[in-house]
């Protein structure tokens, strides 16, 4: 068997190893014949050149790495199947068509729901109580091929992006080892997605983790936020929440690790507008169905992570504004 891998970042990594031990032949030659993934890019402060974990795992075992999809034309490579987790472009229908057995797309939501690039985020924001990940077989439209296979995974009350989206990706490597030999043989039947039922998100900027103080302010006093409008969430499509320090609280763990969630605020007499990362935060009862957030770990724009308390010390005239 030979397949290309489309992927990029570390927590797809469980995915290729599988494959490559899984379906190794006798000899110990790889199944991988080619990975498809993000060129390297500049990193910090100091503009590193920095690669891919997929291209690194690649380079290391002498797989041939490629930065875009229709280089696979241009070189003459051959497969029988593709593997995509978390590639980062659309995939066109060219390249589609090279492989006699399709593209098995990876994807961490129950689709239709959540297709696009945030959709574990997405969960999180919108307090759904379980996910889990949908193997599709690639057409060119974003997420829309038909269903392999689905399983379900709780979401848990702690669970950020990055810790939900490495456990579903964990998962799915059994499930997709195990259904690529009959699924080679034509015994699984792919079953068509509902589009009626689809809903989208996009891909997440720095910008998207802002807060408005003035939420954060009333959240962190326990007062009703209601009051104070819907709050538009950019990357779900045509979604709104009702801010709350509950909704807040989610907010927060949907952006963690990456980019982190964030507010506007001013310090002492001068005024002086900073911008405050909010780390980790958890939430304290008030009432019945009234809470408080309170931050655990904060950053101050060009300062090291410090306690809620100890930021407070240091800074004790503080407006969220």
């Amino acid at each position: 068997m030979k397949i290309v891998f489309f992927g990029t970042p570390d927590y797809v990594l469980p995915i290729v190893v599988a494959l490559h031990k899984a379906f190794r032949s006798r000899s110990g030659k790889s199944p991988i014949v080619a990975v498809i993934t993000q060129a390297p890019k500049p990193v910090g402060r100091e503009k590193k050149l920095t690669y891919s974990p997929v291209d690194a795992w690649a380079h290391k075992r002498k797989v041939q790495i490629f930065y875009k999809a229709e280089e696979l034309i241009k070189n003459g490579i051959k497969a029988d199947l593709g593997i995509l987790a978390a590639y980062g472009e659309i995939i066109p229908k060219n390249v589609i068509d090279l492989f006699p057995h399709g593209i098995l797309n990876v994807h961490p939501s129950l689709l239709p729901k959540y297709r696009g690039a945030s959709p574990v985020a997405a969960a999180i924001v919108a307090g759904e109580t379980e996910t889990g990940v949908t193997i599709i077989k690639l057409d060119e439209k974003l997420d829309h091929g038909p269903i392999i296979s689905q399983f379900t995974e709780e979401i848990l009350s702690d669970d950020t992006n990055g810790s939900l989206r490495a456990r579903l990706f964990e998962r799915a490597v059994e499930v997709l080892t195990t259904l690529i030999p009959p699924y080679l043989r034509g015994k699984i039947t792919p079953r068509k997605q509902d589009d009626a039922k689809a809903t989208f998100t996009t891909q997440i900027t720095k910008a998207h983790g802002f807060i408005s103080p003035e939420y954060f302010a009333h959240a962190l006093q326990g007062l009703p936020l209601q009051k104070l409008g819907k709050w538009e969430i950019p990357f779900v499509k045509d979604y709104t929440l009702v801010p709350s320090a509950y909704s807040l609280e989610r907010f927060i763990r949907a952006m963690d690790p990456w980019p982190g969630a964030w507010t506007h605020l001013s310090l002492g007499s001068s005024g002086q507008a900073k911008r405050l990362k909010i780390l980790k935060i958890h939430l304290e009862s008030l009432s019945l169905n009234r809470y408080t957030l309170i931050p655990d770990l904060v950053q101050l724009e060009g300062k090291n992570p410090v306690s809620w308390k100890q930021f407070r010390e240091g800074y004790a005239s503080v407006m969220f504004e």
